[in-house]
């Protein structure tokens, strides 16, 4: 579990409760369930309209990994390609095989593939950062759903504030619903204003930062198959490891 999320959002929520109840509003004033369906329904049903079915579900699921702790496991793997490195180099590169058996990531296993097929070194590059970078844009636009969110749900808000002073205005013969009225109006504003600014950007920029660290991390096993691929020194390739670590 990642606590920094979690305890950021509590903070975030935590901080507009209290606010109003220091300026002597009500709690439960906030809590509208019409509002709070107007937003959220017609937030994700306007992203839904512009995103592949396959990329929105997507998204969705990427939603874990902001409230799930990742862990870094690059030293973990700098010492698994200094092995694969000082394996090859003593007994051949295409002894890897033992090495690939004990692997479960797939695109580790497309690596240590290509070195144990004899693939020249240009090549394994070509082919992995094709890999990379194809599976770096769907990752990206997955992420999209979220900033889209974002964008959607002020204006959703402001939307479900209409449709609330409509039925304010329908209620004009009796003055006493009139002050309550238009607070709940407002309310679904609040709902789209928060949850663009504390929810949906926030973890838009969170994943993107996974990404990210997902892309260095394979950009760091694709430059070490390269260098054991050319045959270098188990030494040379721990240098060029060491800028990937820091």
């Amino acid at each position: 579990m990642d606590w920094g999320s979690i305890i950021g959002l509590i903070i975030a929520l935590s901080g507009i409760l209290i606010g109003q109840s220091i300026e002597g509003g009500h709690i439960s004033s906030l809590l509208q369930p019409a509002a709070f369906l107007i937003v959220l329904f017609g937030t994700f049903g306007a992203v839904l309209l512009q995103t592949k079915f396959k990329t929105f579900a997507q998204g969705l699921l990427m939603l874990r990994q902001v409230f799930t702790r990742q862990e870094d496991d690059r030293h973990e793997l700098a010492k698994r390609i200094l092995d694969w490195s000082t394996y090859s180099r003593k007994e051949g590169i295409f002894m890897l095989e033992s090495r690939l058996k004990r692997e479960t990531e797939p695109y580790i296993i497309k690596g240590l593939r290509l070195m144990i097929d004899g693939t020249p070194p240009e090549k394994i590059r070509e082919i992995c950062a094709i890999d990379m970078y194809f599976d770096e844009m769907q990752l990206r636009n997955a992420v999209k759903i979220w900033d889209a969110a974002g964008g959607y749900a002020p204006t959703v808000g402001i939307l479900g504030a209409v449709l609330g002073l409509i039925h304010v205005m329908e209620n004009l013969s009796d003055p006493s619903r009139l002050g309550s009225g238009i607070a709940v109006a407002f309310v679904a504003t609040i709902y789209g204003v928060g949850f663009a600014n504390l929810i949906f950007l926030p973890i838009a920029n969170r994943l993107r930062s996974h990404i990210q660290s997902e892309m260095k991390r394979r950009e760091m096993l694709l430059n070490a198959w390269v260098s054991i691929a050319n045959g270098d020194h188990p030494r040379i390739v721990e240098e060029r490891l060491e800028a990937y670590l820091k």
